[in-house]
């Protein structure tokens, strides 16, 4: 079998029509860092075969090799700017998926294999060389014989440095009512937790080291009027109009996701999105019957519910603060409040304040008038208005994306080149970001939460989102995640912040970031102004490389 092969960086989509732009044969790491490279590749002869592919190297269990497939696009949203792939609906690389059954096809279009090697932190510097062998056998009989038809030799050095622990407090919104629809299992079922579990573990190996938590079912992209499956995690009764918490399934939820290796905790949404006009979804026994007690239908203000508040936080924080957690957890009032809603919101918080001393409130806000008048101290400004709030004495620094932008700034849909999604990590090091939120990690419903759908063939939720916005990770079999090419880049650009923040220790600060805007068009790194495309992005990281060589060499 005649095959045309060449080693890509995890920059290159592979497109099944197009010839891979960028051969590479080598890469750099340091001890500790995950590094990934495609093989892309296709068949010269007319007939369909399967290939197996095999690997010879020093690195053992830590490398990793997956199919690169291809998945259906049909949304790419309204607006675009030059840097995608393109705004045509079609079939996009993006899913991952392991490579150990022997059913990689040999096709006449360009199809990728994906290498992932964890670098060991005690792995000693040095070149190293991995070795791959494709294997072609004739899929018609019924046990093919494989023989070698491609082998190539990547070369991967290991520099004198330890990646250092990720500072950035990242959270991708956990849905776990997502996860009960998709596997169809009863909600804190054990069957649910073991999934929760798995969907976890994942997140934690990816950077996301917060995770969102719902003490009640989170008043997150819900039509109004209507309701998300219930998950919530704290046990509510209301007896002669007094109120007693159980708290049993925190306790579990808080201590699966630190098993996970999760860090910190963002207490889920205490009043609705857009504008904190009503209250969440909570059900509670009430004088021996179950029954939903809030919702749509109660305004945040009411007496009702605030009296529900004054007996809930106090105990909440006590759980919290018995738990040595004070430091790590993270209250919401509501998502993305309006200027309009400004006062609703302030009235609101307000009633959270006086019972939470001690731990910050933070929300996602587009309107920094929220922070100019010290009502949200902790805000999450869209990277759009970053400058805006950084400009008012920002203290923490948090930003996020989601839907938006799709033009100008750095984002990951399907549609665009990875180069986008990578760079971010620079960006992120110019700006000194803390902290980094993104709404969806595993949001398997329509916008609004309509109904379910299958992550396999819609990645929009009913065409509502730009192609790969509302989730990272696809919902594999037995309860396991399969992970995106965007989730793998978006974690290779966390580890370009961590990289430059030991370069910065080695060196200056100040010297990087001079090099930095060396790359930049006009000469000045920017949120909205920065490399773009694979060339010039695996350049800025080689020039990183190159600069962590010179002063460990020294």
């Amino acid at each position: 079998m005649k095959l045309k092969a060449m080693f890509c960086s995890s920059l290159a989509k592979i497109m099944p029509a197009a010839d891979p732009e960028i051969e590479i044969r080598q890469g750099c790491a340091l001890r500790g860092e995950r590094f990934s490279f495609q093989l892309a590749y296709k068949s010269l002869d007319p007939d369909r075969q399967m290939l197996k592919v095999k690997t010879e190297s020093p690195f053992g269990k830590a490398l990793r090799v997956r199919k690169v497939g291809l998945v259906p696009v049909e949304y790419t949203g309204v607006a675009f700017d030059d840097d995608i792939i393109s705004k045509d609906p079609g079939m996009y690389p993006d899913l991952l998926t392991d490579a150990d059954s022997g059913d990689i096809p040999a096709l006449p279009t360009w199809r990728a294999l994906w290498f992932t090697v964890d670098v060991p932190k005690n792995c000693k510097p040095g070149i190293y060389e991995i070795k791959v062998a494709l294997q072609t056998g004739w899929p018609r009989l019924p046990d093919p014989v494989y023989a070698d038809c491609c082998s190539k030799t990547f070369k991967l050095e290991v520099l004198d440095a330890v990646i250092p622990e990720q500072k950035l407090k990242h959270t991708n919104w956990f849905h776990c009512d997502c996860l009960a629809t998709y596997y169809n299992v009863p909600v804190f079922s054990e069957e649910h937790w073991k999934i929760i579990g798995n969907f976890m573990k994942s997140a934690a190996a990816h950077g996301i080291n917060m995770i969102l938590t719902p003490v009640f079912t989170p008043p997150l992209d819900t039509n109004i009027g209507c309701e998300r499956p219930t998950v919530q995690l704290v046990g509510v009764t209301r007896t002669k109009g007094k109120y007693s918490f159980d708290f049993s399934k925190l306790d579990r939820w808080i201590g699966l996701a630190k098993k996970s290796g999760i860090k910190y905790f963002e207490i889920s949404h205490l009043f609705t999105q857009w504008g904190a006009v009503c209250t969440p979804k909570i059900i509670a026994k009430v004088d021996g019957k179950e029954k939903r007690i809030f919702g749509w239908d109660v305004k945040a203000g009411s007496k009702e519910y605030v009296g529900f508040l004054d007996a809930f936080l106090p105990r909440i924080a006590a759980f919290l603060r018995k738990k040595g957690l004070q430091k790590r957890v993270y209250f919401h009032c509501s998502d993305e409040p309006y200027e309009a809603h400004l006062e609703q919101y302030k009235a609101n918080k307000e009633i959270m304040v006086r019972h939470l001393k001690g731990f910050p409130i933070m929300d996602a806000l587009s309107h920094v008038e929220y922070y100019e008048q010290g009502i949200v101290t902790t805000p999450v400004p869209s990277e759009v208005v970053l400058e805006k709030f950084l400009a008012a004495g920002m203290k923490e620094r948090w930003t996020y994306y989601c839907c938006g932008p799709t033009t100008v700034f750095s984002n990951r849909f399907i549609h665009m080149p990875s180069s986008r999604n990578r760079i971010f990590g620079a960006l992120l090091y110019v700006y000194d970001i803390e902290g980094f939120l993104h709404w969806g990690f595993n949001f398997y419903y329509s916008g609004l939460s309509r109904y379910p759908i299958d992550p396999y063939r819609c990645n929009d939720s009913g065409y509502f989102f730009p192609a790969g916005d509302a989730f990272m990770v696809y919902p594999g079999k037995d309860g396991v995640p399969e992970d995106s090419i965007r989730y793998e880049v978006f974690y290779e650009a966390l580890q370009d912040q961590r990289v430059l923040e030991k370069l910065g220790s080695l060196v200056d600060r100040d010297a990087v970031l001079k090099e930095l805007n060396k790359l930049a068009p006009g000469g000045k790194m920017k949120i909205d102004n920065y490399p773009k495309g694979e060339k010039a992005v695996l350049a800025l990281r080689n020039k990183i490389n190159s600069m962590l060589r010179k002063v460990l060499n020294s």
